[in-house]
């Protein structure tokens, strides 16, 4: 018994025979390739309770390359503030803007400000996503919504609204 145990730890500890020797690789040239600079846009969306806007143009805001809106994506008026027409348009607008040889935006969302809200409403995010879901690269986004810091009057008198 002892003679076809020590047959078996001979073939385990056994080294295999007939492993390739590894070749040395040499090292390959390295290949850079140069990427094309991307030209850069604005991305201004205005997102109210009621609509979306989604407007791009070049770094200097002069020349729109873009201009669509919820709106124009539905019939309904009632569905101009939601995020699907939203994001809608604002892959519209990312198409566009590739043609004509945009390919990043910087982002500036607004809301109504003011009196008004202060929060974008429902399309806002949407059209963010829908922008990268476009094709197109994103530099920075930034919140320009205006905010009074001493103001007029608000509507509706001392008391307020009574309904």
């Amino acid at each position: 018994m002892s003679e076809v145990q020590d047959i078996k730890q001979a073939e385990v500890q056994k080294p295999a025979e007939h492993v390739p020797a590894q070749k040395q690789e040499q090292p390959k040239p390295e290949v850079r390739v140069q990427k094309k600079p991307v030209k850069w846009g604005v991305a201004n969306i205005y997102s109210s309770g009621n609509n979306t806007i989604v407007h791009i143009t070049d770094m200097s805001g002069a020349e729109t390359v873009a201009r669509v809106s919820a709106g124009m994506m539905t019939d309904k008026g009632r569905l101009k503030g939601t995020a699907y027409p939203a994001m809608q348009a604002a892959r519209k607008a990312a198409e566009e803007s590739r043609e004509k040889g945009i390919y990043g935006v910087h982002v500036k969302v607004r809301a109504p400000g003011g009196h008004n809200s202060k929060t974008p409403g429902q399309g806002a995010q949407p059209s963010i996503r829908a922008l990268i879901q476009g094709g197109l690269k994103i530099g920075k986004i930034e919140d320009v919504t205006p905010i009074p810091h001493d103001t007029t009057r608000k509507p509706g008198g001392r008391r307020g609204r009574r309904v």
